[in-house]
């Protein structure tokens, strides 16, 4: 049976993102919600989050993407958005993780992998315990950003991980229409994410490029 690569469209800021992103053929949406430093403009309100998540439709899985480390404020950010999953990309350890899903046993749990060079897959095994799923993004160490860069890394230490690690891998950093074919070849992850690569120059969705971005895939994978 051929599997699916599964897709997550994150930086959803408006209602209209939502639709863009649905419309498009997206598994689940993200919302960058909570942050550390630097700071960004492309975090919300939780209120603000929780207004869009309220029109998703239920068999949209919701992703809280969050750089904080305190886990009170994750908690109380995943309670007032809704959110069926919580994206940790802050330096979070194991132990905080368990403590946030033991007060919130029904959400899932995603630890982000920030790609720096091969010692990326034994922090990968730190976390495989105790999340449902691994991501590896790209990090700039020069900016202190994490996510959303734009910018692609090694995908042979992603496929690595995927190849390391006992739990679902997903792919992000630098994903477009024109190179998500070769990443998944490359990868081989349960599922890609993507910010920037489908984003309009104002931050809005672009509704052309997510469409293109998802047929690219579902394409690569009737080929296979």
């Amino acid at each position: 049976m051929l599997f699916m690569v599964r897709v997550k469209i994150c930086g959803i800021k408006t209602i209209e993102d939502a639709r863009v992103a649905i419309e498009a053929g997206a598994d689940a949406v993200g919302f960058l919600v909570g942050q550390g430093l630097p700071s960004s403009a492309k975090f919300l309100a939780p209120e603000a989050a929780a207004e869009i998540i309220q029109t998703i439709p239920l068999y949209i899985a919701t992703v809280m993407v969050t750089t904080l480390d305190d886990v009170d404020a994750i908690i109380k950010n995943a309670q007032l958005t809704g959110v069926d999953t919580v994206q940790f990309h802050g330096n979070v350890t194991p132990e905080q993780i368990e403590h946030v899903r033991e007060k919130l046993p029904h959400l899932r749990a995603y630890k982000v992998i920030h790609v720096y060079d091969e010692d990326v897959v034994e922090e990968a095994k730190k976390f495989e315990h105790i999340v449902d799923a691994l991501e590896v993004d790209t990090a700039q160490k020069e900016t202190g950003y994490v996510g959303g860069t734009g910018k692609t890394h090694d995908w042979n230490i992603s496929r690595r991980v995927v190849e390391s690690v006992s739990v679902p891998v997903i792919l992000a950093g630098g994903l477009t229409p024109d190179n998500i074919a070769e990443a998944i070849a490359k990868v081989h992850p349960y599922a890609v994410d993507v910010s920037s690569g489908v984003t309009n120059p104002d931050g809005s969705k672009d509704s052309g490029k997510a469409r293109l971005f998802i047929e690219r895939i579902r394409q690569t994978q009737s080929h296979a």
